[in-house]
């Protein structure tokens, strides 16, 4: 042994080799067969094209719009205002890939096609798992159209740009652009989520437009081409949509006060901004601001669900790699009974949350044929928003503990997916929010709670715990003085039950009788992995697993 030998400590071994290239969408069976199953099954060519992108140059791009977090511009070196936000490269490459494959166009690309939404949710699915902060403005943009079509004279100019495919992030009017972004901005400092405290007028115009005088607290996301914003006009609060650029070629008078500060999301910027005179047009009837607004919400609420269920996807596959290909005490982790649990609980929960979001996704596609589906939408949408979201930030820790150490650290990508975990719970209305929304259909929609029941009872005999479950529901209601108090209990348990009922309808039997012994049945304990021994390991994981 030479003295060079000697002092020789650097011996790399039992080390993951990276994950690299790997197709998001043809390595996840679970979202293959949701989305087949749901009605996307046609977009399969699109969607495998997209997983390859995802997977690959988008994942990279994703880790370099987070190293280097977008920067306020307010002015000139001469003085001048700006009001812009400067972005690293990387970010305007995810965008301009995001709008070009469809992440907030395909469903109206290919308006009044069945399972176009699904199919849309599925791309939107596998762009979050690469970068979650260009999500928020690829899914507001989605979801404007909702709104916009209150206003049939904007629709017809807006909505074909919405749904373009040609990233144009140059500062210029809206119609010599073939590619619109459109953001929203609701909430204001004093009231949050109460958004009838907001002090924000419009003052009509004697050409029928807007001057808008306020401010808003949370402003999502100040680098598009429009937004959706609510004022209040002599008749009631009323949505109205302001350009960032008038008619006249003048910017509009949208002043950005700062950026927010935040515990994740650091690709994409979220401002606080006051409106000095801005130019606006209205949309929809005056008065019914918060109706129309809600139209769009009802969107961006369904991929609060796509974002989390997705984190929860990219987590599991970072932790299954990480299992796969290292070694401790004599075995692979995977091999570790202890690990396979933690992995196979994961794998369960995963494909739970992919499987409702999926069939949200179908019911907010049929609303507009199917009454039953449009009521499963208006119900199943606060349901999955409220449970899946919630349950993200839990196993995305759990994720990282698979990597010991290593998940703590930024190389590996979980602090990432863990600073974003908690977000889709507190966007677009929080936990109580969501809570406090289907106590309001249920009460005042009552073909809601028709149509949850009759999607639970297509299901009944198919497994003890959940036909128990289904009777414990059906009671669940009676004491109506303490239903809010309750609420959160409650909705935890119907959004169990719904997803218990699809994974019954979609299979394997084995996967969903898994399903009801340990979330319905009490065959699990409060953490994950602590499926009974019982269970199917073997095709949990199998299911779940990437190539090795």
């Amino acid at each position: 042994m030479t003295v060079a030998d000697r002092f020789l400590t650097h011996t790399v071994d039992n080390q993951v080799p990276p994950l690299r290239g790997l197709n998001l969408y043809a390595s996840d069976l679970a979202l293959r067969e949701a989305i087949a199953r749901e009605g996307g099954g046609w977009g399969e060519a699109d969607l495998q094209a997209y997983g390859a992108i995802a997977g690959g140059e988008l994942m990279d791009l994703g880790f370099q719009a987070n190293e280097n977090k977008p920067k306020l511009k307010l002015f000139d070196r001469y003085g001048h205002r700006l009001d812009e936000v400067e972005f690293h490269p990387a970010y305007h490459r995810i965008m301009a890939l995001g709008l070009k494959h469809g992440v907030a166009g395909y469903a109206w690309r290919h308006a009044g096609k069945p399972g176009a939404h699904v199919a849309r949710a599925g791309l939107a699915y596998l762009h979050n798992q690469a970068d979650q902060g260009t999500s928020c403005p690829l899914t507001m943009t989605y979801a404007c159209v909702a709104a916009l079509q209150h206003e049939p004279a904007l629709a017809k100019d807006w909505v074909p740009r919405v749904a373009g495919g040609d990233y144009d992030p140059v500062v210029r009017s809206a119609l010599q652009k073939s590619t619109l972004t459109v953001g929203m901005g609701m909430t204001e400092k004093q009231g949050g989520s109460d958004v009838r405290t907001n002090s924000t007028k419009a003052f009509v115009q004697p050409d029928g437009s807007y001057e808008i005088v306020g401010h808003k607290w949370f402003f999502s996301a100040p680098m598009c081409d429009a937004w959706l914003v609510l004022a209040y006009t002599d008749t009631g609060i009323t949505c109205f949509l302001a350009p960032k650029m008038r008619p006249d070629g003048v910017r509009n008078a949208i002043r950005i006060q700062r950026l927010k500060d935040k515990l994740g999301d650091w690709s994409n910027a979220s401002s606080e901004v006051e409106f000095q005179g801005a130019w606006a047009q209205r949309v929809g009837p005056e008065g019914r601001g918060i109706a129309t607004i809600l139209e769009m919400v009802a969107l961006t609420r369904l991929d609060c669900m796509i974002g989390s269920a997705s984190l929860m996807r990219q987590a599991l596959v970072q932790a299954l790699h990480h299992a796969q290909h290292r070694s401790a005490f004599g075995k692979k982790l995977i091999d570790q009974p202890l690990m396979r649990n933690v992995l196979a609980d994961l794998a369960l929960e995963s494909e739970a949350a992919v499987a409702l979001t999926m069939r949200v996704a179908r019911a907010v596609d049929a609303s507009e044929r199917d009454p039953h589906e449009a009521a499963i939408a208006r119900l199943a949408t606060a349901l999955g928003k409220y449970w899946i979201c919630k349950r993200t930030p839990g196993f995305v820790n759990e994720a990282q503990e698979c990597l010991g150490g290593a998940g703590y650290v930024e190389e590996s990508n979980l602090p990432r997916l863990y600073r974003q975990a908690p977000l889709n719970s507190i966007w677009e209305g929080s936990g109580n929010i969501q809570c406090l929304d289907v106590l309001r259909a249920l009460s005042r929609e009552p073909e809601t709670r028709q149509a949850y029941f009759t999607e639970l009872a297509a299901q009944r005999g198919s497994h003890p715990d959940f036909d128990r479950e289904l009777a414990w529901l059906a009671g669940a209601f009676d004491d109506s003085a303490s239903l809010e108090l309750r609420a959160r209990h409650l909705v935890e348990r119907m959004a169990l039950a719904l997803q218990a009922a699809v994974l019954l309808r979609a299979g394997p039997p084995e996967l969903a009788a898994s399903f009801c012994a340990s979330r319905l049945g009490g065959q699990q304990g409060l953490a994950y992995g602590t499926l009974p021994a019982g269970s199917p390991f073997e095709q949990l994981l199998g299911r779940a697993l990437p190539p090795a």
